[in-house]
């Protein structure tokens, strides 16, 4: 930017007449000087909006050097083409005829007689953007014909911005909180909308009086001396207080103070906002209430039920008497919510909370931690431990008798619920609060276990089997990790005993344990989920092993079935698991069975289909594992893909000493020839066995007649040494 520029000679800037003493000439450079000096923007321009001077504050302001505007049109350069137009409609509105977006919108303006004076927005060389108060006058000569026009611009960004904090200020002001402002004596000035509403006093009646008129004498003197203390040190002071309506009604408030200092430091005003908080206290009251009770039953919850334990437990100190923890849980609650819905399992749990309270003794707790559970926590049984048993048992009695009875479910008459309960006793201090719940579960999972709907007592031998359980997962999880798991393998024969695949089986070779036989730890896999990553790894392996025999001729051919956990195959990703495990090894896919349970074909029927159909797609075969035991129908059975039935091996066993069982075994390989359906007896032991399965048409066997379970070495060896070498090995069938 370069401050040399011609000096422009603006036509009547420079009267004929000069001031005495001064030329024309030189006051024109008088006025030229002034224009270079104000802060103002100034520019001026000819008839038809071209740029023929602007001064120094214009140029700081938009970032333009001289070179770069003198000789352009002004709309194009420096306003906005979007604002223009919408003057250029409202003009047109209002002169009755067209006004061109552009410069005509100023030349209009200009023509109205008067100098107009509108805020624009300036647009800067670098595309910024800052509000102007602009006016526009017409630049005529000494014939008072138009020459040109002069803009003159204020920056008005500053001002803007201090209407608004003024107009958020007053909005503050107005808003729902009370605002009182008195001077530095206490006298009050100002007093908002809010004030009038919240004491019932309008500005009239409070302005030149102390604040002290709302007192409500709910507070001593020490508790004012303490709050101006802390007002004169810190300069404000917040807290809740009691005030006086104008109607008398006393109400809480909260209240801040604020002083309000000049420069000196010296208090000039204080300012003080309040809002009732009458509601907020009443919500205090109800929020206590939700902490501390179950908002469906009105019962204590957890939270209190743990510190009534508490207080118990130390009265049990100090007396010698034995208190007891009874947890209460409804049997099949489940079977109710999912068949009735949970209206009718609110109500029911409502009912159950009424029937406890009625059970027990005043003094006594009944408490819902959540979910269908209840707990009754019973103080002051008896000093001798067989005496207490007895109490509670009997107590325990007459709130199970109590449930059993029928309930009426909002139009469901008769309804019958059962609960079961876990009991146990304590004394002082000798256990905690976490304890004794855990030992009442341990008792209530064992009343579950007796068949339900009865009475348990926690004892050492629970706690021992409830340790043995956790450290078997806990070696379950740290097997899976230490890769102790070994996939084995029992040959699968067709009717001329000729190896046509085998099933894979899982051991775990524990090192503290040893071997772990399935039987012990895959209902545990089932229930902690662990079967879903346990099964992972089989297939995993399954795969590399297929991928392995396709290089040799002996085993090629060879199909190897895998049994599918119901938990594993429900996983979103289970098809992308097995398809991704016959990739990473190569293996081929019609080489792999997944073997399926009955019980997987009752749940979730389309999702089932499509994944074993998006599998079938691959090349993988399925057989239905256990056939007979489950409750699968002959129409469920046709919706699946399955290629095979296996037989369960508990009619194979009895299949020459009873009839029934025979019979069973002959339809159902009948029906699997009506099917077009493989049929598979596993538990084959006794030559007698595979004769008669041979004779009725049975397609495969598998049992320890032909091979017994081998890891895949032991199998690999096997093969390479003649099935036929292999001794038949008695006993019972070991699965996956």
């Amino acid at each position: 930017m370069t401050d040399e520029r011609p000096i422009v000679r603006m036509p009547a800037a420079c009267p004929a007449s000069a001031v005495e003493g001064v030329g024309a000439a030189d006051l024109c450079e008088i006025q030229h000087g002034l224009l270079e000096a104000i802060d103002h923007l100034v520019i001026a321009t000819d008839v038809t909006g071209t740029i023929l001077y602007l001064n120094t504050a214009a140029r700081r302001h938009l970032g333009y050097g001289w070179e770069e505007l003198i000789g352009r049109a002004t709309p194009e350069v420096i306003h906005d083409h979007d604002e223009i137009a919408a003057h250029a409609a409202t003009l047109t509105r209002l002169l009755g005829e067209t006004v061109a977006p552009g410069f005509g919108v100023f030349v209009a303006l200009a023509a109205r007689g008067r100098p107009e004076t509108r805020d624009w927005t300036c647009v800067r060389k670098d595309g910024s953007r800052f509000p102007v108060r602009l006016t526009v006058s017409a630049l005529r000569n000494s014939g008072g014909a138009c020459v040109g026009y002069v803009g003159v611009a204020r920056d008005i960004t500053e001002t803007r911005r201090v209407e608004q904090e003024l107009r958020i200020a007053a909005t503050a002001f107005e808003s729902q909180a009370a605002i009182l402002i008195t001077d530095a004596e206490q006298r009050i000035l100002r007093v908002n909308a809010a004030f009038t509403g919240l004491t019932g006093y309008s500005a009239e009646e409070v302005v030149g009086r102390p604040p002290s008129i709302l007192k409500s004498g709910h507070h001593d003197a020490a508790f004012y001396r303490q709050m101006w203390y802390a007002l004169r040190l810190r300069g404000h002071w917040q807290g809740e207080i009691w005030n006086r309506r104008k109607n008398g009604e006393v109400f809480p408030e909260w209240l801040t103070i604020t002083a309000v200092t000049d420069d000196g430091g010296a208090i000039t005003h204080y300012v003080s906002t309040f809002s009732d908080i009458s509601d907020l206290k009443s919500a205090e009251s109800e929020i206590h209430h939700l902490a501390f009770y179950d908002p469906l039953t009105g019962m204590p919850n957890r939270r209190l039920l743990l510190n009534r334990l508490e207080q118990a437990r130390a009265a049990s100190n100090r007396s010698g008497r034995y208190g007891a923890l009874l947890l209460v849980d409804l049997d099949h609650f489940k079977v109710l919510n999912d068949t009735l819905g949970h209206d009718r399992g609110d109500h029911l749990l409502g009912a159950v909370a009424r029937r406890l309270r009625s059970a027990i003794r005043e003094g006594d707790t009944a408490a819902r931690p959540g979910g269908d559970e209840f707990v009754v926590m019973l103080e002051d049984l008896a000093t001798d431990a067989a005496a207490a048993a007895v109490a509670a048992e009997t107590v325990a009695e007459k709130i199970r008798t109590a449930l059993a009875d029928p309930y009426d479910l909002e139009g469901v008459q008769n309804y019958f619920n059962s609960a079961s309960i876990g009991v146990s006793l304590f004394r002082g201090h000798d256990k905690s609060g976490d304890v004794l719940l855990k030992q009442a579960d341990i008792a209530l999972y064992k009343a579950k276990d007796a068949g339900r709907n009865t009475i348990r007592f926690f004892d050492a031998a629970m706690q021992t089997a409830l340790e043995a359980r956790a450290e078997l997962e806990a070696g379950l999880r740290q097997g899976l990790q230490r890769g102790e798991f070994e996939v084995y393998l029992q040959p699968q024969v067709d009717p001329a005993r000729r190896m046509v695949g085998a099933e894979a089986l899982l051991r775990w070779n524990s090192r503290e344990r040893g071997l772990v036989l399935p039987g012990e730890f895959i209902p545990l896999a089932e229930e902690t989920g662990l079967i879903v990553p346990l099964g992972a790894w089989v297939i995993d392996r399954v795969c590399a092993l297929l991928a392995d025999w396709a290089h040799s001729s002996a085993t090629r051919g060879l199909v190897v079935a895998v049994n599918v956990s119901a938990r594993q195959f429900r996983q979103p990703a289970f098809v992308e698991e097995v398809a991704a495990a016959l990739s990473r090894h190569g293996a081929d896919p019609r080489r792999l069975k997944l073997e399926l349970t009955e019980s997987l074909l009752l749940d979730n029927v389309e999702v089932t289909v499509a994944r074993m159909e998006a599998l079938r797609a691959l090349g993988v075969h399925f057989s239905l594992d256990d056939f007979g035991t489950g409750y699968a129908s002959l129409a469920y059975l046709k919706r699946f893909p399955f290629e095979q039935l296996k037989v369960d091996q508990s009619f194979i066993r009895d299949l020459e000493s009873d009839q029934d069982h025979a019979a069973i075994v002959h339809a159902i390989i009948d029906m699997g020839r009506t099917l077009r359906l493989q049929v598979v007896a596993e538990g084959v032991e006794r030559s007698s066995q595979h004769q008669f399965l041979a004779s009725h048409g049975c397609a495969l066997f598998q049992g320890y007649l032909f091979g017994r379970p081998m890891s895949i070495g032991q199998f690999e060896l096997w093969l390479a040494s003649g099935p036929a070498s292999n001794p038949p090995f008695p006993g019972t069938r070991e699965r996956f």
